[in-house]
């Protein structure tokens, strides 16, 4: 499998605001397009999304932990530059970040627990930015930070 992600476990409680999702969400065979959602307090309060809302939705509700980010990723792998449906390649597409809802990764220093972990990516190569404690970070897919 590539490589080509930096990713973390993310305070639970602390997601706020909107993201609209630039690739379709892919789950169980089935694409959610245009997905769309509202975080307050780290969870998610609103979900939308342009084909298989239900389904998102059922997803979201499969426990509490599932409406909470479990991973925020910046994906770095600029080999990789065209969205496959193959979460292990798109997740690493440079240039986007990815954020899952519900289970961490314990080694990352994420709590939450969810029988769910669903991988949804944004793709920021064009128009996107990354503020971290109030600094840009990300734009249009290159880091404006150095490393190290």
């Amino acid at each position: 499998m590539p490589d080509g992600e930096v990713f973390t476990g993310p305070v639970e409680n602390s997601a706020e605001g909107t993201i609209l999702y630039s690739f379709p969400a892919c789950h169980n065979g089935r694409e959610i397009e245009n997905v769309h959602l509202t975080f307050k307090k780290g969870k998610v309060i609103q979900a939308h999304a342009s084909k298989n809302e239900d389904y998102l939705n059922k997803m979201l509700d499969l426990d509490e932990g599932a409406r909470y980010l479990g991973e925020f990723a910046f994906a770095t792998n600029r080999g990789i530059q065209r969205f496959t449906r193959n979460i292990l390649f798109d997740e690493k597409i440079g240039g986007t970040v990815h954020l899952a809802l519900g289970a961490s990764y314990p080694e990352s220093g994420g709590v939450n627990k969810s029988v769910l972990h669903w991988d949804m990516i944004c793709d920021l190569r064009k128009a996107g930015k990354v503020y971290v404690d109030g600094k840009l970070f990300l734009k249009d897919g290159e880091f404006t930070q150095k490393f190290g």
